[in-house]
C-alpha cells in the first residue's frame, strides 16, 4: 500500500493565512466602494450647484438686458447701489408665470443670505386703491453678498466702473458678482450684461 499524501488537506496555519488575506481584500473593497460613493456624491452636488448657478446667471443677465430705458417724457427710474439695485424690467421665464410682464424689480441679498428678486407689477395707470403687492422670488441660497458695478461713459470717450447709479439714463453695462461665504466651494464668473438702450418712439 502506498503511503498517504502529506498534502491531502490544509493546515490550520494555511487556513488562517487565507482568512487574513480574504479579510484584507474585503476591507480594501469596502474602502474603495466608500470612496467611490463619496466621490459620486460630491460630483452630484457640484453638478447641481453649477446648474443652479447657470440658471441664476441666465436670469440675472435677462433681467439686466431687459431693463426698461423709459421714454423721453417718462425716463427710467433706477436706484442702484454697490449691493442692491431697483429698476424697471421684465420677469424672466423662471421667475413667475407672469414671464415677460413689466415689473419694478429689486435684486438684493436678504438677512437670510438669500439672493432674492423682489418685484411688483408695473401699472401704466394710477391706482386709487392699495398698491400692487410686493412679490419675492428666491434665486440662490447661501450668498454672502451681491457686488454690483455700473459702466459710466465719459464725455471725452472711454468710461469707468462706478459703485452706484441714479438718474434718467441707464448704464451702458452692469456687472453682477455673487460672493459666497469663506469656505464655500461655489464660485462663478461675473455676469456682465448690456441693457437695451433704445427708447421707444412716442
Amino acid at each position: 500500500m502506498s503511503e498517504p499524501s502529506r498534502h491531502a488537506g490544509f493546515t490550520l496555519l494555511e487556513v488562517l493565512v487565507a482568512l487574513v488575506v480574504l479579510g484584507l481584500l474585503l476591507l480594501a473593497l469596502r474602502q474603495g466602494v466608500a470612496v467611490g460613493l463619496r466621490a459620486s456624491d460630491t460630483q452630484a452636488r457640484l453638478i447641481a450647484g453649477r446648474e443652479d448657478l447657470d440658471s441664476v446667471a441666465r436670469a440675472l443677465r435677462r433681467l439686466v438686458e431687459h431693463m426698461d430705458p423709459g421714454t423721453e417724457t417718462e425716463p427710467a427710474r433706477i436706484d442702484a447701489g454697490a449691493h442692491a439695485i431697483w429698476f424697471p424690467t421684465e420677469l424672466p421665464a423662471a421667475a413667475s408665470a407672469l414671464a415677460g410682464r413689466a415689473v419694478d424689480a429689486a435684486l438684493l441679498v436678504n438677512a437670510g443670505h438669500e439672493l432674492v428678486l423682489r418685484w411688483t407689477r408695473r401699472l401704466h395707470a394710477v391706482r386709487l386703491d392699495a398698491p400692487p403687492p410686493v412679490q419675492e422670488t428666491e434665486l440662490l441660497r447661501g450668498v454672502e453678498r451681491l457686488d454690483l458695478a455700473y459702466w459710466r461713459r465719459e464725455a471725452a470717450g472711454g468710461g469707468r466702473w462706478t459703485a452706484g447709479w441714479s438718474g434718467p439714463d441707464i448704464p451702458a453695462l452692469v456687472r453682477v458678482r455673487i460672493v459666497f461665504p469663506p469656505g464655500d466651494p461655489r464660485h462663478w464668473p461675473d455676469v456682465v450684461a448690456a441693457p437695451a438702450r433704445e427708447r421707444p418712439h412716442e
